[in-house]
């Protein structure tokens, strides 16, 4: 047989295949069709949902996009078997468990969020707008997806982190509550009364507007440190990160007038100096110590 006509041969059976084949075509892409509708109901229904549930937007946006996936997969497969007729339903799924399997090997860290993204939005530990502090990085939620959350740092630079990075890792979420604790360390001269400087330290804390005067105000004495004696002083205000710089400024001024209105002294580091020679003074005027003898003064704080 002469090669033309071989190839002649093969030429009509892939267009008889071709022709044969053209129903299942037309039918996988009426399913695909049909698959891209029913994607695109579940896409509206959500979007109707976000407009009237309470639940997070960030929670139902993931279940949208996971809702569309599944839908989608179940399309392509029913497309292929219909488009293919050898194919059975068993080979897919047999087929499919092997290529996850090579697929979740190849892509461990992109599954590994994926999963941390799904279990952090239905824990709900943070929200939008929450300031949080994790491992070093602190800023606003702004938005959680499934794979990253964005952190807006207080800098103003944005911070993608990985959801596994945030699953792993304690957070320390700020706006947890409307209200927190806030802690400031005062010094005061050993030569004070404690018991003095304590009253006064508390009463500086009277009608000041950052304050919760609902909740207790703390002023312990903590320690002798080495120059002062240390108060820990706690006092309660908002939660948030700007809150939190006002309050500290307002009480920091408050403490320090009414410290001094007591004639309470705020002590600073000591530092004496020592020489080893007798310092010499020149009563004539000169230029101070005698430098001859080269031995210059020792620091003792």
């Amino acid at each position: 047989m002469e090669p033309l006509s071989i190839i002649r041969d093969q030429l009509a059976g892939l267009y008889v295949a071709a022709v044969a084949l053209i129903p299942n075509l037309v039918a996988g892409i009426v399913v695909l069709l049909a698959t891209w509708l029913v994607a695109s109901a579940f896409g509206r229904l959500f979007a109707n949902m976000l407009s009237r549930s309470r639940l997070r937007r960030s929670l139902l946006a993931a279940l949208a996009t996971l809702s569309r996936s599944v839908i989608w997969v179940v399309g392509v497969l029913i497309t292929a078997t219909i488009v293919f007729p050898n194919l059975t339903p068993a080979s897919l799924l047999t087929g499919l468990g092997i290529g996850s399997l090579a697929v979740g090997l190849a892509f461990r860290d992109i599954f590994e969020n994926f999963l941390a993204g799904i279990l952090i939005l239905v824990r709900e530990p943070m929200q939008i707008g929450d300031d949080i502090q994790c491992e070093g990085i602190s800023g606003r939620v702004e938005q959680i997806t499934i794979r990253d959350t964005y952190i807006r740092k207080r800098s103003g630079e944005l911070v993608l982190l990985p959801n596994s990075f945030l699953f792993k890792n304690p957070i320390e979420v700020l706006t947890d509550r409307p209200k927190r604790r806030i802690e400031l360390i005062v010094g005061v001269a050993y030569g004070e009364d404690v018991d003095a400087a304590r009253r006064v330290i508390r009463d500086a804390f009277a009608d000041l507007e950052t304050v919760d005067a609902a909740q207790r105000i703390d002023v312990f004495a903590r320690e002798f440190n080495s120059s002062s004696m240390d108060f820990v002083v706690r006092w309660w205000t908002g939660s948030t990160p700007i809150e939190e710089h006002r309050s500290r400024d307002e009480v920091v001024a408050a403490i320090k007038a009414a410290l001094d209105r007591a004639g309470i002294e705020i002590p600073f580091p000591y530092r004496t100096l020592t020489f080893k020679e007798p310092l010499r003074i020149d009563q004539d005027g000169g230029d101070g110590p005698d430098r001859g003898s080269g031995d210059g003064p020792s620091e003792r704080e």
